[in-house]
């Protein structure tokens, strides 16, 4: 038996989910996702890896289809909920999926597109009953277990193919650095088709025995609403989430304030993760919330490889120290390690690393160096004995007239002034200087170009300063809230 259904075999009355049709307990959970497995086999032992494409929403049905899965043992490819047509085939086709399992709200959606190309759809609902009881396979921890894909802002989604012992290994990490329990209570609010909300929140939940809260469709008085009834002690979320819940909590009166800072105050963890927090939105949150966020490190191909400390100073604009059993290390360009306080990649070694790029055995290869250490292709310098990211290599490095220069470094400063709402820089092309820093902003009200260029004196070498702006009224942004900059570089040209 897969170690991520041992609390739930250990304590089968306990509530494992709470979604907007009710709670449900371990037992119930088991129940479930062993009717799911029984169908997906339609009699046959075992699905020996085959894929399973799914699209349900956030809840019972979404956990209970993953683990039926799992199961059954096949491979769990989620699909996002927001993606159209076109975007969910390549992911379907990508992995070759034998069977998809399909909420009854997307099946106008899919299930043509499964007639064109005879590949069997299944009614989430429907698969949960009438199953007669049997046995089912014992499923090995290094046999593939999910396929996630990239987020796809530099080029074609890939699709990362991770064993049970990598995610064991991601969950376990976490359980301990984080000091998950059974006694927590935590509110699942982020896409499961990602990381952070699939592994980070909910598998680690589920691991520890604790209780899982879903809500579908992020709106900020809801979750205040959740917060006030006590239950909840655990928070994880995207800067772009606390940002539009400390606009929702500036909105409240007095009152209302007080009795939520007192709340939240109570919780025992909050995690920003996913993009990179500006510094004005950690120090209102800790205003908001008494609560100094924690932020970490990872991606889809390692899960989380760095993080702040549970106990202990948390820095803001610093991912942290690499998580037990996590081996990291920062390289120049020829892979040789750098000097302390030297940027350089992010490269990473562990258990939770990744298994290939699923079909893409290339591209796998090319991922890896000689000597087996992923190359993330992020760029971070360590500063007593924090990491600090500085961006990505190919979208946040900027190297203009012989300078590497960090995006993120200029949009911290940009962020700060009192005008400005959000921004992204980026580097376009120049004969004469290789690229040129650019900004995008979006701006509160009317902003003068030439008193922005002479505030920015003050506080950046000339040669970091934008030398291009363009205004928008909002950031392009994918699921998880990461600005898509390739979509921005064309607007320079």
């Amino acid at each position: 038996m897969l170690p991520i259904f041992n609390q739930a075999q250990l304590h089968p009355h306990a509530i494992a989910i709470l979604d907007s049709s009710g709670e449900y307990t371990y037992g119930s959970l088991m129940e479930k996702s062993s009717q799911i497995a029984l169908k997906l086999l339609q009699g046959k032992v075992d699905l020996s890896e085959a894929r399973v494409a799914f699209m349900v929403s956030p809840g019972i049905n979404y956990v209970s289809t993953l683990w039926g899965i799992w199961k059954a043992g096949g491979i769990a490819v989620p699909l996002c909920l927001s993606y159209p047509l076109p975007s969910l085939a390549y992911v379907i086709e990508d992995t070759k999926a034998a069977v998809l399992v399909v909420e009854e709200i997307y099946q106008d959606l899919l299930k043509p597109y499964a007639l064109e190309k005879g590949i069997p759809l299944l009614d989430v609902e429907e698969v949960q009953q009438d199953n007669k009881a049997a046995p089912l396979t014992e499923v090995n921890s290094d046999r593939g277990a999910l396929i996630l894909y990239t987020s796809g802002t530099t080029s074609l989604p890939k699709g990362v193919l991770s064993t049970h012992a990598n995610l064991e290994a991601q969950i376990s990490t976490l359980i301990h650095a984080w000091e998950w329990t059974a006694s927590d209570h935590t509110l699942c609010l982020l896409p499961l088709h990602h990381v952070h909300g699939l592994v980070n929140v909910t598998c680690c939940a589920l691991w520890a025995g604790a209780t899982l809260q879903f809500l579908h469709r992020f709106q900020a008085e809801e979750v205040y609403s959740i917060f006030l009834e006590g239950k909840v002690n655990v928070f994880m979320a995207v800067p772009t989430i606390y940002f539009k819940l400390i606009a929702e909590f500036d909105s409240y009166s007095e009152n209302k304030k007080k009795a939520l800072t007192d709340c939240m105050s109570h919780f025992r963890l909050m995690v920003s993760g996913s993009a990179a927090l500006p510094a004005s939105v950690m120090e209102r949150w800790q205003e908001v919330s008494g609560h100094r966020l924690l932020e970490r490190y990872g991606m889809t191909e390692i899960g989380m490889a760095i993080s702040n400390p549970y106990r202990g100073e948390r820095r803001t604009g610093y991912i942290g120290s690499p998580l037990p059993g996590v081996k990291v290390r920062l390289v120049d360009e020829a892979y040789e390690e750098v000097a302390l306080g030297t940027p350089g990649e992010i490269q990473v070694k562990g258990p939770g690393v990744f298994a290939s790029y699923w079909g893409k055995p290339e591209a796998t290869q090319k991922a890896f160096t000689e000597d087996g250490w992923f190359k993330t292709g992020d760029i971070a310098v360590v500063e007593q004995d924090y990491y600090r990211i500085l961006g990505r290599d190919s979208i946040d490095i900027i190297k203009s007239g012989g300078y590497k220069i960090s995006a993120l470094e200029i949009e911290e400063v940009l962020r700060s002034h009192s005008l400005i709402k959000d921004c992204a820089v980026v580097g376009i092309p120049n004969e004469e200087w290789g690229e040129l820093v650019a900004a995008v902003l979006v701006i509160e009200t009317n902003l003068e170009l030439a008193e922005l260029k002479d505030w920015l004196k003050e506080r950046l070498p000339s040669y970091k300063s934008p030398k291009v702006y363009q205004i928008l009224a909002d950031l392009p942004r994918n699921a998880m809230g990461k600005v898509v900059k390739n979509e921005l570089k064309p607007l320079f040209s």
